[in-house]
C-alpha cells in the first residue's frame, strides 16, 4: 500500500505539473467587443487554438484610442507568463506621438500581419480639393494627400499651408458616420483596411480606388506595391503625376508614420523572458500560417497578406525603429499640430541618440 500510495502521488504530481504548464492563455485586446481588431483577434484565436491545443480566452480592455488596455498589459499583465497582447496600427501611431507607457522594444513578437490602408474616392470628384473624415489614425492619409495635391519640393511651411487651403478635414465622425457620408457624396475620400474596402468601397458604383500606402519589406526597408491593388501605391501615383520620386523631409515623416501604422497593423506580443510560452505559440502560428483551411479563414477577413512570425516579427519592429530620426519625428508632430489640430507630443526619448 505504501508503494502504491507513492506511485499515485507521483502520477498526481505529474498531471498537476502538466496542467500548470499548459494552463489557459489570455489575450489582452485594447478594443471593445465588435471592434475591427477584436474581430481579427477572434478569428486568429479560433484558428490558432486548432494548432496549439490549449484554451485561449480573450480579455477586452477598451479605452480612449485603445491605449489604456496596452498600458495595463505593459505595466502589470505582461508579467503573468500566460498573458499576451494584441495591438493594431493606431497603437503604433500613438507610440510615436503620445505619452503612452508601452514600448515595443520590451516585447518579443509572436506574429504580425503587415497590412495596408486603401484610399477610395468618389468618381468624378475633384481630388485636389478632397473632403475627408479626419482622425488621429488617418495621419498617413493626410501626409499623402498633401504631397499628392501640393507636389514635390515643398518646405514644411508650404505643405502645411497648402493642406489647409485645399483639404477639408472633417473631425468627429465615427466609422459608420463617415461611410454613410461617403456614400452620400458628402465626403469625397475614404480610408479602409482591405476587408472593409471590399465591403464598403468596391461594391459602390459611385466609388473607385484612389491610392494605397504600399507594403513594407522589413529586409530592404522599402515599401513595395500591394499585389491586391497593383499600380495604386502612393509612390507610383506620385511619380506618374509629377515625373519624380517623392523625397525630402516631409516625405520622411510620412514614411515614418505610415510604416508604424501599417507595419504594425495587427500584431501579437509577449513579454521578453518568457521563452516557453513564446516557443509554443510561435510553433502553432507557423502551423496555422501553412494550414490551407486556416489561411482561407483568415484571408476571408483580411485579404491575402503575409505573416511575420517570431524572429521575423522582431525584425519588422527593428526595421521600423530605424525610421525614427529627430527630424522626421519633429516634422510629424509639427504637421499634426499645425495642420491637423492634434495634441501630439514630441517624444525626445525616441530620438536615436536617446534610445
Amino acid at each position: 500500500m505504501h508503494i502504491r500510495n507513492i506511485l499515485m502521488s507521483t502520477v498526481t504530481a505529474v498531471v498537476m505539473t502538466a496542467t500548470a504548464a499548459f494552463s489557459e492563455i489570455t489575450v489582452v485586446n485594447p478594443q471593445k467587443p465588435g471592434g475591427g481588431t477584436t474581430v481579427w483577434t477572434e478569428i486568429i484565436m479560433k484558428e490558432l487554438t486548432k494548432h496549439l491545443g490549449e484554451r485561449i480566452v480573450l480579455r477586452n480592455i477598451p479605452g480612449a484610442r485603445d491605449i489604456p488596455g496596452i498600458n495595463k498589459w505593459h505595466n502589470d499583465l505582461r508579467f503573468d507568463d500566460n498573458t499576451i497582447v494584441v495591438t493594431h496600427g493606431g497603437n503604433g501611431v500613438s507610440f510615436l506621438q503620445e505619452n503612452v507607457d508601452y514600448n515595443y522594444a520590451d516585447y518579443d513578437s509572436i506574429g504580425l500581419m503587415n497590412l495596408n490602408i486603401i484610399m477610395g474616392k468618389v468618381k468624378g470628384a475633384d481630388m485636389d480639393k478632397p473632403v475627408f473624415a479626419g482622425t488621429s489614425g488617418a495621419v498617413p492619409e493626410a501626409f499623402a494627400m498633401a504631397m499628392m495635391i501640393c507636389g514635390p519640393d515643398q518646405t514644411m511651411d508650404q505643405y502645411i499651408k497648402c493642406f489647409g487651403e485645399n483639404v477639408r478635414w472633417v473631425k468627429g465622425m465615427s466609422g459608420g458616420e463617415r461611410r454613410l457620408a461617403f456614400k452620400r457624396g458628402d465626403l469625397t475620400g475614404s480610408r479602409e483596411n482591405p476587408a472593409t474596402y471590399a465591403i464598403h468601397i468596391e461594391p459602390d458604383e459611385n466609388a473607385e480606388l484612389w491610392f494605397h500606402h504600399g507594403l513594407l519589406d522589413p529586409v530592404t526597408g522599402k515599401h513595395v506595391d500591394d499585389p491586391n491593388f497593383p499600380g495604386a501605391q502612393f509612390e507610383i501615383q506620385f511619380k506618374e503625376r509629377y515625373g519624380v520620386e517623392p523625397s525630402g523631409e516631409f516625405y520622411d515623416a510620412y514614411v515614418l508614420v505610415k510604416s508604424f501604422r501599417d507595419g504594425l497593423q495587427k500584431a501579437i506580443w509577449i513579454n521578453k523572458g518568457n521563452p516557453e510560452l513564446k516557443d509554443r505559440i510561435v510553433a502553432a502560428m507557423r502551423k496555422m500560417a501553412s494550414d490551407p483551411e486556416s489561411v482561407a479563414a483568415i484571408e476571408a477577413k483580411n485579404g491575402k497578406y503575409d505573416w511575420y512570425i517570431g524572429e521575423d516579427g522582431d525584425q519588422m519592429r527593428d526595421t521600423l525603429m530605424t525610421f525614427i530620426t529627430e527630424d522626421a519625428l519633429r516634422n510629424l508632430v509639427r504637421f499634426n499640430t499645425e495642420a491637423l489640430g492634434l495634441n501630439s507630443v514630441l517624444k525626445e526619448n525616441l530620438f536615436p541618440q536617446n534610445r
